[in-house]
This record gives C-alpha cells, structure tokens and sequence, in this order.
C-alpha cells in the first residue's frame, strides 16, 4: 500500500511527464489542461491541486528541465579536472544535453514564449548559467573582463549553438566551434 507522500509524488511526476510530452508535441498555447490531465490518467481537478494553473506546470517543466542540465554540467565538469578543462568539458556536456529530444524548443523558445525573456532568464541563471559564470570566475580569476558579463554573452552564444543543433547542423562542428570560442574566451 502507497503512502500519500507516494501517491502525491507519482501524480506530480505523472502530471510533469504528460505536460512535458505535450508542450514539446504541441507547444505552450496548443496544449490544453484537459489534454494533459487525460494523458496523465488523472483528473483536471488534480491538476489543480498540484498546479496553481498551466503556466505553473510549464514552469515547473522548465526549472526540472535546467536542473538536468545543470546537473550534467556539473557531472562532466568533475573535480579533478583544473579549471579551463572544467570548463570545456561543461560547455561540451551543455551541448549533449541540449540535444535531449524537446529540450531545446522548451527551453530556448517555449519558455521565453511563454513566461517572458526575464522568467526564463532567471531560470538559466539559476541553473546552467550560474555553472557558466562559476567556471569563468574560476577560470579567469577576476581578469580584464567583467565575468558576469562575459558569462551573459557566451551563454547566449551556447543557446544559439543548442538551437543549431537542433535545427539539424552538424553538432560535431558546432561544438568545435563553440570549444574554439571558449578556449579563446580564455586565453
């Protein structure tokens, strides 16, 4: 017998997945809370329950959606490695993980789309971003360049390459490339 703790967490997770699915299908405004309640096999109402209304679903699929890959930054930029290293291997890591079917568009179109430029920044900047930045800081020390600001300009550089990606390039080139920038980012 399930606790209610499980059965609250398997709803949630059931809710996320179906709302995940359909907002990659159909996008934000496509996709209804009757639609993501029936591909759940739950009811609208607890969707509500769990859910203040659709933007927060989308939200919260947003932030777990930047907290994967986030946490494979963090993974590939392991501890042993010097700081440059690091940070090459989590840029790298950042481009596989982009390629997670959906990822891109929810994260890179949807989200801006949907909750404002300033929303989906700040979700960024709290996951992928905020590994960037650290990464500069430690990389450069704190050198002739404003870290922060280099950190806003190469993420958007890395969100274009995720986009490129996507779009069907050559993600071999655009890593190299994107790997070139950095490393001159560095030097």
């Amino acid at each position: 017998m399930r606790s209610n703790r499980e059965r609250t967490e398997s709803t949630r997770r059931a809710l996320l997945q179906a709302a995940r699915a359909l907002f990659v299908l159909k996008g934000y405004s496509g996709t209804s809370t009757p639609e993501i309640a029936t591909a759940a096999a739950i009811t609208r109402g607890a969707l509500y329950h769990h859910f203040s209304d659709k933007q927060d679903l989308f939200r919260q699929v947003l932030e777990a959606e930047a907290a994967a890959v986030r946490d494979d930054i963090l993974a590939a930029a392991r501890p042993d490695l010097n700081a440059q290293a690091a940070l090459i291997a989590g840029a790298e890591a950042y481009l596989h993980s982009m390629t997670v079917p959906g990822r891109t568009r929810l994260l890179l179109i949807e989200g801006p789309a949907t909750l404002g430029a300033d929303q989906a920044l700040a979700i960024d900047q709290a996951n992928a971003g905020s590994t960037l930045r650290e990464g500069l800081v430690e990389a450069l020390g704190m050198k002739e360049v404003d870290c922060d600001a280099l950190a806003r300009l190469l993420s958007a550089a890395f969100d274009r390459a995720a986009l490129e990606i996507d779009a069907g390039a050559d993600a071999v080139e655009v890593e190299g490339a994107m790997v070139w920038l950095l490393r001159k980012s560095l030097a």
